[in-house]
């Protein structure tokens, strides 16, 4: 694989009323990035927390969400592995780094993430990216 990894934000914008995340989201889902179950992990708990939304809603959604992308990476030890080397290397977030590590293991030049640093390279290869910014 190759391309665009979609942070979980993309996923969540990609289901909130109209503004210009969430078209921003939207195009970006619709042009089927990689993810991870960690991705769809931290979707479904978002949804369910904070968009309060049911779980046949959310059932929905996901399923929706992988008729557009590739399968989801799967999350394994080594990739448990890479993300607590990764965390430590670039101070992320121990469930940032599980979605960096997955981007990396997936062959991704590009993570679109509004949460991480934009303009990070990581790795050498992976460049984070936040598509929310303005201009």
């Amino acid at each position: 694989m190759s391309g665009a990894f979609l942070d979980s934000n993309v996923l969540v914008y990609s289901v909130l009323p109209a503004d210009a995340r969430s078209v921003t989201a939207q195009g970006l889902l619709a042009a089927g990035g990689t993810i991870s179950i960690q991705v769809l992990n931290e979707f479904a708990h978002v949804a369910r927390r904070k968009l309060r939304r049911s779980w046949p809603e959310i059932t929905q959604a996901l399923a929706d969400i992988r008729l557009l992308c590739p399968p989801p990476l799967a999350l394994t030890a080594p990739t448990h592995g890479a993300a607590l080397a990764l965390a430590d290397r670039y101070g992320f977030s121990f469930f940032d780094a599980l979605i960096v590590a997955s981007a990396l293991e997936g062959g991704c030049a590009t993570l679109l993430t509004e949460d991480m640093q934009d303009g990070l390279v990581v790795a050498g290869r992976l460049t984070l990216c936040n598509p929310f910014k303005p201009g």
